[in-house]
C-alpha cells in the first residue's frame, strides 16, 4: 500500500512525565499519555510516543501544558487472551504551549475501508456506524485505525465498502470500556478510535 495522508495536532496537559517504552535503530522512545477536554467538559486521555530527540527540545512533565504534531500509528500486542490493536500518537514534534492557548484535537488521514463497515442504531435511534481505516505508510507498512461516525455521516459510510478510499477528518478519543476475559473475569480497557466530524469518499 503506497503512504497515505496521516497527521494530527493535539494541544493538552500531559498526565505524567514520559517513560521509557521501546528502542528502534539506535533510538529511546518514550510515551506518557496527554489529556485533552472536550466541547462537553469530558477529556480523553491520549497516548503519546515521544523520540529521546525531542525531549531534549521540550520538557514534559506532570501538569506541563504541551502541543504534539505527528500521525496516529497501530501495531499489535500479543497477550494471553489474544493480540490486541495498540493506538498512538506518534509525535514528530513536541513544544510546550502557553496556559491561554487553546486545546486542540484535530486529526486528518486518507486510507482505505479494511473490513466492512458496521453500521447501527441505538435503543435511542441514534445513527453510528464503526469504520476500520488502513493507512499506508513506508515501507509496505500501514497503520489501521477504528473510526466512528454518527448521524448523516453514519449513514454514508454504512453504504461504503471494503477498498473505498476516504478522506476523514475528525477528533482521536478514548473511550472505556468492559472486556470479559477467557476465565469469565473482567476487566476494565480503553480503546481509542478517531470520532469523525467529515468523511469523504476519494
Amino acid at each position: 500500500m503506497t503512504e497515505h495522508f496521516n497527521t494530527i495536532r493535539l494541544a493538552g496537559e500531559a498526565l505524567s512525565a514520559p517513560v521509557f517504552d521501546h528502542e528502534a535503530f539506535g533510538e529511546a522512545f518514550y510515551s506518557f499519555r496527554l489529556s485533552v477536554p472536550r466541547l462537553s467538559g469530558a477529556r480523553d486521555a491520549l497516548p503519546v510516543t515521544v523520540s529521546e530527540a525531542l525531549l531534549s527540545d521540550v520538557r514534559i512533565e506532570a501538569g506541563a501544558p504541551v502541543g504534539i504534531a505527528g500521525q496516529i500509528r497501530s501495531y499489535n500486542r500479543r497477550a494471553e487472551d489474544g493480540s490486541h490493536l495498540v493506538i498512538t500518537v506518534f509525535a514528530r514534534a513536541a513544544r510546550p504551549l502557553a496556559e491561554c492557548e487553546p486545546w486542540m484535537n484535530d486529526a486528518q488521514m486518507t486510507g482505505r475501508i479494511c473490513r466492512p463497515v458496521v453500521y447501527r442504531t441505538t435503543p435511542f435511534s441514534r445513527e453510528i456506524s464503526d469504520i476500520l481505516v488502513a493507512v499506508g505508510r513506508r515501507y509496505g507498512r500501514s497503520d489501521y485505525i477504528p473510526c466512528i461516525a454518527w448521524g448523516r455521516s453514519a449513514r454514508f459510510a454504512g453504504g461504503l465498502m471494503p477498498g473505498d478510499t476516504v478522506a476523514i477528518r475528525g477528533r482521536l478519543q478514548s473511550r472505556e470500556y468492559q472486556k470479559t476475559l477467557p476465565d469469565g473475569e473482567s476487566e476494565q480497557r480503553i480503546a481509542y478510535e478517531l470520532s469523525c466530524s467529515s468523511i469523504e469518499l476519494i
